[in-house]
């Protein structure tokens, strides 16, 4: 189950449109959510029903739209009270994708921890998509998938969903490697044979991050990029800027932990080029 969260903006619109045609691709139904605020509204006040009457129809609008997108795919309407990130991560468990439009600006109910995306990104306890408004946006003129790796199990998580794509899509995949470096200042007392010896390992990192993936997907062309003297997000960010989608780790050990998510994973969402999928490990619950 791919569960879209649905609301009135363009980038939402974006959203819809990338999650009916994912599923079209991989045959999947669709679970539109909406949210209602109950901060703004109780069943007493008197503009209650009026409120919840055009919530309805923004999701049974939104439904209709999906339908004519692919009229074979199965979609589903939820309308929900409460928080949109913790009511979207409540369906986590059971889908396997949450696709949300970015608000990378903010809004109000967002300006703790960050946009309502990456709340959402922060909480789910699957892979979530973040999906801006593009001029593009079923990818025509776009191409390549890029995955950031860093031998973490959240890289390996990524890798495995960015391979899967890639393949599925017939797209060349890119993995990408920033290590940490050393500041110009500390290179000064390091020997440039440990230097090259250090550098030599993480070299290994990206390929053992992304070996077997052509044994697995025999037409899947792979290629590895490491970048040294950079930071992680502006090297993604810049490689994706044409790419259909970016996939990044999460960096998450929990929900609490997760509620600011990584920081390249912060980082990418508030400068995203391209639809970009975050993925996250799952660990029991406790």
């Amino acid at each position: 189950m791919i569960v879209v969260g649905v609301d009135d903006s363009a980038p939402g619109d974006a959203a819809l449109t990338w999650a009916m045609q994912r599923a079209t691709k991989v045959d999947c139904p669709v679970t539109l959510v909406h949210t209602v605020y109950d901060t703004w509204m109780a069943e007493g006040y008197g503009y209650y029903d009026s409120i919840v009457d055009a919530e309805k129809k923004l999701l049974l609008d939104a439904q209709a739209k999906a339908t004519a997108l692919n009229p074979h795919i199965p979609t589903h309407t939820e309308l929900r009270h409460g928080n949109a990130p913790r009511v979207l991560a409540e369906f986590s468990d059971e889908a396997s994708l949450i696709v949300v439009g970015t608000d990378k600006k903010g809004r109000f109910e967002g300006e703790l921890f960050g946009s309502v995306s990456l709340q959402v990104a922060a909480l789910a306890r699957c892979p979530v998509a973040i999906i801006p408004e593009l001029n593009d946006p079923v990818g025509l003129t776009r191409s390549g998938v890029v995955v950031g790796v860093d031998g973490s199990a959240d890289s390996v998580a990524a890798v495995a969903i960015a391979a899967a794509e890639a393949d599925r899509t017939g797209q060349e995949l890119t993995a990408i490697y920033a290590p940490p470096t050393p500041s110009s200042t500390n290179l000064r007392f390091i020997p440039t044979q440990a230097v090259e010896e250090r550098m030599e390992e993480e070299r290994i990192v990206l390929a053992e991050s992304v070996a077997g993936l052509t044994t697995r997907y025999p037409d899947l062309v792979v290629h590895q990029r490491i970048e040294k003297d950079a930071y992680p997000a502006r090297v993604l960010v810049a490689a994706a800027h044409e790419a259909q989608l970016l996939v990044v780790g999460s960096h998450g050990r929990g929900a609490l932990a997760r509620l600011m998510l990584g920081s390249v994973s912060h980082e990418v969402l508030l400068h995203i080029p391209c639809p970009t999928i975050i993925t996250t490990v799952r660990h029991p619950k406790k």
